[in-house]
């Protein structure tokens, strides 16, 4: 757990709750947290299942690595220590937006299982629900996909830390959904995430 450096900050409650916020968007907040390899196809389902959220007017942000490593978190690199601070800071900014109403699509790598726990601990101990999408595909596949060319540089040593190479990923021992991206289509995954939502409550409010 990170340490708190601050002292003497409290948090402060609002007048407006969370409940509120979730009649007025007519529907209710949850964090999706997309794991797995580079390129096993986290970013291509999550942005299919904000376009179809989108579709059905409910409110949506997708939270990207990339993204996130351009401007929060642009002081940190990748060792383990590193990582482990990358995914505390999503977290927490990702409960802020469930806190808001909005269906947060989180999608990282985060290969360490205890700091994905962590995530969870963050939003169960809020209230808040926590999906964590698990996927699965074959190293092998992963790396034929190589969309950015990262593993053509992890092999070269031009590339440290990186998962699945140099670095472990820890699979999810039990996560709420596992979707074989090399076996399925993506409008299958979109639905088995669609379905759960649904299943969920959390399209109404």
């Amino acid at each position: 757990m990170t340490e708190q450096k601050a002292t003497n900050v409290h948090w402060h409650e609002g007048e407006v709750t969370r409940e509120d916020r979730n009649k007025i968007l007519k529907q209710k907040g949850a964090t999706l947290w997309f794991t797995g390899l580079s390129g096993s196809g986290k970013s291509t389902v999550a942005v299919a299942l904000e376009q179809a959220l989108a579709a059905k007017a409910k409110l949506t942000y997708r939270l990207d690595g990339d993204n996130i490593r351009l401007g929060i978190n642009k002081n940190l690199g990748f060792s383990a220590e590193d990582r482990t601070e990358n995914i505390r800071r999503i977290g927490e900014i990702s409960k802020l937006f469930v806190d808001v109403g909005v269906i947060t699509l989180s999608s990282f790598v985060s290969p360490y299982r205890a700091d994905r726990d962590l995530v969870r601990e963050l939003h169960e101990a809020a209230g808040m629900q926590f999906i964590e999408v698990f996927v699965d595909v074959p190293l092998d596949v992963a790396e034929s996909r190589d969309p950015k060319g990262l593993y053509k540089k992890a092999r070269a040593g031009e590339i440290p830390n990186f998962t699945g190479i140099s670095d472990p990923y820890e699979e999810p021992l039990n996560a709420e959904v596992v979707l074989n991206s090399h076996e399925m289509s993506l409008e299958e995954e979109v639905n088995v995430l669609l379905a759960l939502l649904e299943e969920r409550g959390l399209l109404d409010a």
